[in-house]
Order: structure tokens, then sequence, then C-alpha cells
């Protein structure tokens, strides 16, 4: 199982709609290619994970560096993973912007830095853990 973490800067805010229209879009495409993951949103960021066959993840992974919806990507990680961690998604989606209620317990505002913040880039533990606290959602 190979995989992908990065972060972006959106071109542009994403509204509502244009997000539920991204993500539909998406989760079409990885079901597609068999690629299972998760975006999480704040603040016109974005932090991806994706995984599944090596080949079709980089292939995703390329075409996501050429979009021009967003720019500045950093890939924070990469490599081989005995397992998926989002295997029950084809595109979980967590929108950080939202009230703090509505946001699993346990989440930090150590995590309402920017997801392009230098401390994720640098350390993509911080990247996994945020991550991870998202995989559980329904």
């Amino acid at each position: 199982m190979y995989f992908i973490v990065y972060v972006s800067a959106a071109v542009t805010w994403f509204s509502p709609t244009e997000l539920r229209a991204l993500l539909a879009s998406c989760r079409l495409n990885n079901e597609r290619a068999g690629i299972t993951g998760m975006l999480l949103y704040k603040d016109g960021n974005f932090m991806q994970a994706l995984e599944g066959d090596e080949n079709a993840v980089r292939a995703l992974h390329a075409r996501i560096e050429v979009d021009r919806r967003h720019h500045g990507l950093l890939t924070i990680c990469s490599g081989q993973a005995d397992a998926r961690q989002f295997e029950q998604w084809s595109m979980a989606f967590v929108d950080l912007g939202a009230p703090a209620e509505d946001l699993p317990a346990g989440y930090s505002r150590f995590f309402d830095l920017p997801l392009t913040d230098p401390v994720f880039v640098q350390s993509p533990n911080r990247c996994q853990e945020l991550l991870n606290l998202f995989r559980q959602i329904d």
C-alpha cells in the first residue's frame, strides 16, 4: 500500500458549495482508481492523505500538482504502509473551520495552525496525528 500526504493553499477560498462539488468529483474518481484517503480544509489550506496502488496514487498526485485551484503544494511524506488508514472512505472530509463543538473530542487548538505551517511541513508526525484524529469519523 502506497501513501502520500501533502499540503497546499487554495488560490481562492472555497465556498461550502464548491467544497461539496470538489468532494463529489474526488470521491467518484478515487473509487474508480481504488484510492482512499482524507481531505482536511481550513481557511483556504488543504491537507490530504491518499493511499492505494502506488501507480494510481502517484498518477493522481501528479494531476493534483498541476491543478490550478491551489498552489504551494508540499509533499510532507510518502512511502509504503502495511495497511490503509482510511479504508472506509474514497475521500473523507473535515472542515477544520467548523465550530469547535462539531470537531471530535481530543481536537487540540494546536491544530488551528494553518495546515501549511512549517510545524506540519517539518514534522510529518504532526500531520499523521491530525489525520489520525479524524480517522474514526462517521
